[in-house]
């Protein structure tokens, strides 16, 4: 929404006028300040419900100035090192998954590529903003000379921004509900790397609200086949009726960008037949 001409002063007027305000006892105390300037006031339990509106208003606003209209989401582990420091990995798995570090690089960038051609309103890149194969995905798209996505959150560990974030597109948030919903709402396709309970989480809510149907139906792609198979009896599951034999269908298996790209472009190409 633009500015239009207002009768009263706006909020960024009153707070100029209240820093000229000479301190005293009154003015000085808590309850004297705004309640929209005052954190105190804001991180009360009893505001948890405006917290969590806010977390989805700032990123909405945002994004819509912005005229972003759709995204791409990487999913995938922020442990999975890039190829040149995979000596430095945790684990010799993790320095065999470095692989994937350059797949999503390269998906990322062809990504923004064409995503360019809508001026950076379609298909935009969408990580979570921290290192590993988020930091890839977000590193494909200035490799692309285009901008990329990043959803932050609070973490004592693993979670600051990357340096290929675009700052201005870079949020943070402080409840996992409302990043989740800005990963799913703008979505046309999700891709998946391997990762930890974080990236198995994010793939699994994606599922469930596809099979629920309380999502279109859009490509979900997972990268490595051998390490999801690894981890998940995605059969046994048919097997035992706890899904249907159709549920296996919600998403594919991939080993490199060109494979999820070709899937994509199909996928496109079927929603204009």
């Amino acid at each position: 929404m633009g500015r239009h001409q207002e009768s009263f002063p706006n909020a960024e007027e009153d707070l100029k006028t209240l820093e000229k305000t000479r301190g005293t006892p009154q003015t000085n105390a808590p309850a004297y300040r705004l309640a929209f300037a005052d954190p105190d006031f804001l991180c009360r339990d009893e505001l948890r419900s405006t917290r969590i509106q806010l977390e989805m208003m700032k990123p909405e606003i945002i994004m819509a100035e912005r005229g972003i209209e759709s995204t791409v989401v990487m999913f995938g582990g922020a442990r999975i090192p890039d190829p040149e420091f995979k000596t430095e990995a945790r684990t010799k798995t993790l320095s065999d998954l470095s692989e994937y570090y350059d797949e999503a690089r390269k998906f990322a960038r062809v990504i923004t590529e064409k995503s360019m051609k809508s001026y950076g309103r379609e298909n935009v890149i969408v990580t979570g903003g921290g290192p590993g194969v988020m930091e890839a995905g977000n590193r494909g798209a200035v490799d692309a000379g285009g901008a990329s996505i990043a959803l932050n959150i609070v973490l004592p560990f693993e979670q600051a921004p990357n340096v290929y974030c675009t700052p201005e597109l870079c949020f943070n948030f402080h409840y996992f509900a409302t990043r989740k919903i800005h990963f799913l709402m703008r979505a046309k396709a999700v891709t998946a790397f391997p990762g930890g309970f974080g990236t198995l989480d994010e793939l699994f809510e994606t599922l469930t609200l596809i099979q629920t149907q309380r999502m279109k139906r859009i490509p979900v792609i997972l990268f490595g086949e051998k390490f999801w198979r690894s981890i998940i009896n995605w059969e046994a599951l048919a097997e035992a009726g706890t899904i249907g034999a159709d549920d296996l269908e919600l998403f594919s298996f991939v080993e490199t960008a060109d494979q999820a790209l070709a899937i994509i472009n199909d996928w496109d190409a079927k929603k204009f037949d």
